[in-house]
């Protein structure tokens, strides 16, 4: 039984909302020089063709800085500023993007900090609060080490910081490199403030490290309704962190879209080229945003019980298999030619789903 999410306050970037009842959202961060402003646009491309709804850039120079207004008119999604120390750079990104993630902290003197949160009120634009487990101030970081606690009060100071000059446009990350210390600072801070949570690991390491690290603990957030917003931090391909967190949503239940593929392991029973078979499938299918549940099952053994509670599903026999939908044999066809017409029957059963609904 899917757990209700926490109700927080909710605030846009841009146009994307971001708490409340809002669908969570997905982000990810360029890697590009940001004043390289036709490298980092092609980038913020990529992301948004591959489903992203908000993307960060670094402003790590005065360059990075005066690109940013520049890059805000070329860009498809809403701009989130990476600001660290150097406060003005954040009063010239409040000029043009959607959304400033600073740590007010880090930032400087009560006057620096002022600054920032009346720039950013001036343009009703949001502040992310981003703690890091393994970069807190240092009183935090004397008293608490770099544990849950100390990234809770390292949190509920720099909440209140901007709170204390007005400022309540706000959303908090609290990311360490673990699970156990990210789950564990998201769940203590949870019911002390009503502001939004952005979810994440950070240095979460390649592809299959961090797909292990990600779908436990954002997953294991997501699935006790913590989370309104998420990036799953890669070091690799951008594509693959939008492809991995939209995954992470739909199997932890807070988003009902695109296709969900059951597939039997490899073993001795197996009669026909599944892992082929399955990629096949996958690759054909997955421009579909409808929610479908298909499965590819490779024997008898598991195929007909699991293809009932599927939306769709082949089950392959020796040289052939079943078509199976919504619980009904549709057909049996020789394993050559069962494959194209499968994927008809999956993109016609889609547009069927979609056009019920639409009504």
């Amino acid at each position: 039984m899917k757990v209700k999410r926490f109700k927080t306050k909710q605030i846009f970037v841009g146009n994307v909302a971001i708490g409340g009842d809002a669908p969570i959202s997905v982000q990810s961060m360029t890697f590009s020089k940001t004043c390289d402003v036709q490298a980092t646009k092609e980038q913020i491309d990529r992301l948004y063709l591959a489903g992203a709804n908000i993307v960060r850039v670094a402003v790590s120079s005065p360059k990075d800085a005066d690109a940013l207004k520049e890059l805000k008119a070329l860009s498809p999604l809403p701009i989130v500023a990476d600001i660290h120390f150097r406060y003005k750079f954040a009063l010239i990104a409040a000029e043009s993007v959607d959304c400033i993630r600073i740590n007010p902290g880090n930032i400087g003197s009560k006057d620096r900090i002022k600054a920032v949160a009346d720039a950013c009120n001036a343009r009703g634009i949001p502040i992310r609060i981003g703690v890091n487990g393994g970069s807190l101030e240092k009183p935090f970081e004397e008293k608490y080490g770099p544990t849950p606690k100390g990234m809770v009060e390292s949190a509920l100071y720099n909440i209140k910081l901007l709170e204390d000059f007005g400022f309540t446009n706000i959303k908090v990350s609290l990311k360490a490199s673990d699970v156990i210390r990210t789950m564990e600072a998201y769940r203590m801070l949870r019911p002390l403030v009503e502001y939004p949570f952005h979810l994440g690991v950070t240095e979460a390491g390649t592809l299959p490290h961090s797909m292990v690290k990600s779908s436990m603990a954002l997953g294991g957030l997501l699935m006790e309704g913590i989370g309104d917003t998420m990036r799953v931090s890669i070091t690799g391909e951008l594509e693959e962190e939008i492809k991995v967190a939209k995954m992470i949503l739909q199997y932890s239940g807070r988003q009902k879209s695109g296709v969900s593929i059951v597939s039997c392991p490899t073993c001795g029973r197996i009669e026909a080229n599944l892992v082929q078979m399955v990629k096949e499938v996958e690759s054909r299918i997955k421009h579909i945003k409808t929610p479908l549940q298909v499965s590819v099952m490779g024997c008898a053994v598991n195929a007909l019980g699991e293809a009932k509670h599927a939306d769709i599903a082949i089950a392959f026999g020796h040289k052939d298999g079943l078509i199976i939908k919504e619980g009904k044999i549709l057909c049996k066809l020789k394993e050559d030619e069962i494959l194209d017409v499968f994927i008809q029957e999956v993109e016609a059963l889609a547009k069927s789903r979609e056009e019920s609904d639409a009504v």
